[in-house]
């Protein structure tokens, strides 16, 4: 809600002297999907993240296997028989959703490997933005894909350290 209440407040106020302002914008996925070495990298992540999903339903098939034998033999079962087949039901279950956070997770391998392979390609695309935006006299760039994002603002309109000052934020907390 925030966040869409700033972008509105930003979209008046900017508005308000567009005249005044060059600004432009760019569409990142057409560029994306129009560079090869974006194409390749992409085609490397999914190749990586269908080799890791094939394994991990390979887990969770061992995990449901074990579950149907355990519930079919329950009755036979003595209650100790009874607790280590669900204790390796629970092993199972513990080791499927590790390999998933190591493969899938929020700081796992498929995000590190998204990082070293798109990472390079996008520096690429805003060194590129920066170059035209100051070519071409643009002081802000926009990226239509995804929703408003600033690729490129002219330094000499940033107030952010003017609106720190307003709220009595020390000026030296913006760099660290």
């Amino acid at each position: 809600m925030v966040k869409k209440l700033s972008i509105l407040l930003f979209s008046i106020a900017s508005f308000s002297f567009v005249n005044a302002q060059n600004i432009g914008y760019v569409d990142s996925d057409v560029i994306l999907n129009k560079m090869p070495e974006y194409k390749s990298a992409q085609q490397q992540l999914d190749d990586m993240a269908a080799k890791w999903q094939a394994k991990a339903d390979e887990m969770q098939a061992e995990v449901d296997e074990l579950f149907r034998n355990f519930d079919a033999e329950k009755v036979f079962l003595t209650p100790e028989q009874g607790e280590a087949k669900q204790k390796a039901i629970i092993e199972k279950e513990d080791a499927l959703f590790k390999y998933r956070e190591e493969k899938f997770g929020q700081n796992g391998e498929l995000f590190k490997k998204r990082e070293e392979l798109i990472k390079p390609i996008q520096d690429k695309i805003y060194a590129a933005v920066q170059k035209i935006s100051k070519k071409n006299g643009i002081r802000f760039m926009f990226d239509k894909a995804g929703g408003v994002l600033m690729l490129y603002a002219d330094e000499k309109y940033d107030k952010t350290e003017d609106v720190m000052q307003e709220l009595g934020i020390a000026i030296t907390t913006l760099e660290e």
